[in-house]
């Protein structure tokens, strides 16, 4: 039986305000759990095997392990090698999306205006946090199609994409277990273009507990 993990015990216990990012490194055993405070916020995060960052989590490589295009417990998200990262082994959400990507300058001139180029947005967050860690191995070119954590994205039977209102709700997390030593990192998305926030970001909590309590 795995006994609730307590917040009074994690070592690693912070709010991302919605826009931020954050960067952290997990060692093999131990548990990220991401909070949406508020519910329908969307948490793009990247991982990468954090002795080889070139090798970062894949989407192909975990869709075509578990042979489904969502996550929730139980799926293990794998580097572009098939190395097995993360598992997911716990979800009060239901689902979250691997193939929608993060927003971009780019992006939000495409599917919204070209007034939209200015906007904050996920990509330029992703960059920034790489940027601080002062560490040349992280680079833009390591930016791969990310996990949206509470994100809801149906895809259609000809394979288009809808950005829908999200299935999440205040207080909503989803706790993940590392299998090998994982960097995580996270852009809490400012999208205001689409429903995956409900048109208003709020911020998410990030913890860290050592290890599985049984």
């Amino acid at each position: 039986m795995v006994l609730p993990r307590e917040q009074s015990e994690a070592i690693v216990n912070e709010v991302i305000p919605a826009g931020d990012g954050w960067m952290h490194v997990l060692e093999p055993g131990q548990v990220l759990r991401i909070v949406d405070m508020e519910g329908n916020q969307a948490a793009d995060t990247l991982f990468y095997d954090a002795d080889n960052p070139e090798d970062h989590y894949s989407a192909v490589t975990t869709i075509a392990a578990q042979g489904n295009i969502y996550l929730t417990t139980g799926s293990v998200l794998r580097a572009e090698s098939g190395k097995p990262l993360v598992e997911i082994v716990a979800d009060t959400c239901g689902r979250h999306d691997t193939v929608g990507g993060s927003c971009s300058a780019q992006s939000n001139t495409v599917r919204y205006a070209h007034e939209k180029l200015h906007m904050h947005n996920c990509r330029d967050t992703f960059m920034l946090q790489l940027a601080k860690q002062g560490d040349e191995r992280y680079t833009k070119r390591d930016l791969a199609p990310n996990v949206n954590f509470f994100m809801n994205v149906p895809v259609s039977e000809d394979g288009g994409l809808t950005f829908a209102d999200g299935i999440s709700s205040p207080g909503a997390y989803v706790e993940m277990q590392a299998i090998a030593r994982t960097m995580v990192l996270i852009s809490n998305c400012p999208q205001l273009n689409n429903p995956c926030n409900a048109y208003n970001p709020t911020p998410v909590r990030v913890l860290i507990w050592n290890e599985v309590r049984l």
